[in-house]
């Protein structure tokens, strides 16, 4: 084999990633989110099934919750659709 051939065979078997370390930041943020908004709803049972426990109803588990998982949701979208490799002119 000659230099140019095993030149161009190396240059062959380097891969490159599709995603780079912006977007596993983004992914991973995106992640905090979902979990943070999972934990913050969970809760709020009774140990009574005949006693009505109202905190299931709070703001923290109605609105707060599914709103920082649907935001890593949207965080996650776009991590994933992020160009790291797009020439910025």
């Amino acid at each position: 084999m000659g230099k140019k051939q095993k030149q161009r065979t190396i240059e062959a078997s380097k891969q490159e990633f599709i995603f780079q370390k912006k977007n596993y930041m983004f992914m991973f943020i995106g992640i905090a989110f979902i979990v943070l908004g999972f934990i913050l709803m969970s809760g709020g049972g009774s140990d009574d099934p005949n006693v009505f426990n109202e905190d299931i109803y709070s703001f923290r588990r109605i609105r707060l919750a599914p709103t920082l998982v649907l935001i890593g949701l949207g965080i996650e979208v776009y991590a994933i659709l992020l160009n790291p490799h797009k020439n910025k002119d």
